[in-house]
């Protein structure tokens, strides 16, 4: 069975009772937490645009330095020596920005495929961040 509730405003309480003081006052702060929702969802109303946007994601197994001479004698099997080593954590770069650092782990699912367990958020000024 439903059940309704009628509400009195304070005006029509006995004056001076706390209980019409209790109500009106817990009516305010709703009626506040109401207005700074509605405030905050109309910020980020325009968030959904900006999570579409797409980026370009690279996970930077380490780099190499060479002359244009060895790089011309590179063929099929060569092997280019990288500055990182095995175990190190690899950069995730974000449009040409490093964000995070991980291990390079081979995906569960299909072992024919490589992802990066992150391991460290880099923070906004390319300090370490949040391990």
């Amino acid at each position: 069975m439903a059940q309704t509730f009628d509400y009195e405003p304070s005006a029509s309480r006995a004056a001076g009772s706390d209980e019409a003081h209790i109500d009106t006052s817990s009516l305010e702060k709703l009626a506040e937490i109401a207005a700074r929702t509605a405030e905050e969802a109309g910020k980020f109303a325009n968030v959904d645009a900006i999570l579409r946007i797409p980026v370009t994601v690279q996970v930077v197994l380490g780099a190499a330095t060479m002359p244009v001479a060895n790089l011309m004698k590179l063929g099929r099997g060569a092997v280019v020596p990288l500055d990182h080593r095995v175990g190190e954590p690899v950069d995730v770069v974000v449009n040409g920005r490093v964000v995070a650092r991980g291990e390079v782990v081979v995906v569960e699912e299909d072992n024919s495929r490589f992802g990066v367990s992150l391991t460290e958020i880099v923070g906004p000024l390319g300090g370490h961040g949040e391990t």
